[in-house]
């Protein structure tokens, strides 16, 4: 694999991409994790960026249940402190200018980042209460100074978590209170085993979406069996599937989708090394997604844990299975068109895609 760090005039894709599916807490600097530890005063394992990347990232395929324990080393780090939380969404988005990227939809679960679910290190450390609320407005604040900075669009996407049913309306009323104010969707992720007709919290939160027309989007069939696809499909009337790769398995439902346009946030890399798929890439179902015309985007999902950069995930996609600039072109059009931006919004961005990639008959895409 490449190493990590990417110049854009290098880059195995060098014009503007759209990123649709990385997590927030999933992609901060180590420097900012030791940073923040040693002003807060909070003991890490290790007080150097290469000895801290030892303990944070993954180098072999494993289990998504190891790739979660890594979390475990700095989340709460940055949990409950607001300079942090702040300073990391806007660092998160000059990391994506550099990357290329001109357009990204970044997604954080905001009970994970408050300090009202982490034991405090003491009382006289605390800065206050950090709430879910005043997390998604410190987020909102980073990325709208980090927007301006840096000359790219940034949106946010809320997560639910499977295992906590009763976040999730929390979570819906938060999209809607700030809808107008950088947050365009909801999510669920988490262990998929725990499907929400067990745990109708998540079912009621994602029908009141529905009803308040917050876009939806859903982690599923990235280790879990197709059957979490359809659950996501029409129980929660997903319009986005984060993942999907086991979608195939179930031929119906994968020529369903496919009829339907569905879109699918993919994550090589992140695929490999979580246990998700083959480690083998010339085995992966993008290949057969990619064959069969799917409306699909590649992303990073959690480029800390990985070690990556969103020109990893291109690297492999070219290296291993083929993909040309035609097709990076075409899965980057795909991915602004299925974006949860305003339709105003959304054609300023494809006409700006258009720009870059010198198109003139746009039909082809």
């Amino acid at each position: 694999m490449a190493k990590r760090g990417t110049d854009k005039q290098h880059a195995t894709f060098a014009k503007d991409k759209v990123e649709l599916h990385v997590h927030l807490d999933g992609a901060i600097r180590l420097k900012t994790i030791l940073e923040v530890a040693k002003r807060r005063g909070i003991a890490l394992p290790a007080d150097t960026e290469e000895a801290f990347c030892q303990l944070c990232t993954l180098k072999e395929p494993t289990t998504l249940t190891d790739f979660l324990s890594k979390f475990n080393q700095f989340m709460h780090v940055i949990a409950g402190d607001k300079k942090a939380i702040k300073r990391i969404a806007y660092e998160f988005v000059e990391t994506k200018a550099k990357e290329g990227v001109v357009y990204v939809e970044v997604r954080y679960s905001p009970h994970l980042l408050a300090n009202c679910n982490v034991e405090p290190i003491s009382w006289n450390q605390r800065e206050g209460d950090v709430t879910p609320d005043k997390v998604v407005q410190l987020v909102n604040q980073g990325l709208s100074e980090g927007e301006k900075a840096f000359g790219i669009k940034a949106r946010s996407i809320l997560c639910c978590m499977r295992h906590m049913p009763n976040w999730s309306m929390d979570i819906v009323e938060l999209c809607k209170k700030y809808r107008n104010d950088g947050v365009v969707a909801i999510d669920l992720a988490g262990d998929e085993s725990l499907n929400c007709e067990a745990f109708p919290g998540h079912r009621k939160a994602y029908e009141e979406a529905v009803r308040s027309c917050i876009h939806r989007t859903v982690h599923a069939g990235e280790v879990g069996p197709p059957s979490v696809v359809r659950e996501a499909v029409e129980v929660l009337k997903a319009e986005r599937i984060g993942h999907g790769y086991h979608t195939v398995e179930d031929l119906d439902l994968y020529k369903q989708l496919l009829e339907q346009n569905m879109h699918f946030e993919m994550c090589p890399v992140s695929s490999k090394l979580t246990g998700a798929c083959n480690p083998d890439f010339t085995k992966h179902p993008i290949i057969r997604f990619r064959e069969d015309g799917a409306n699909f985007s590649l992303n990073t999902d959690d480029p800390l844990i990985f070690n990556s950069t969103l020109d990893m995930d291109y690297q492999v996609t070219k290296q291993y299975m083929g993909f040309t600039e035609k097709e990076f072109m075409r899965l980057n059009i795909n991915a602004a068109k299925s974006s949860f931006l305003p339709h105003k919004e959304k054609k300023d961005l494809l006409n700006r895609l258009y720009e870059s990639y010198g198109m003139v008959d746009k039909s082809r895409f």
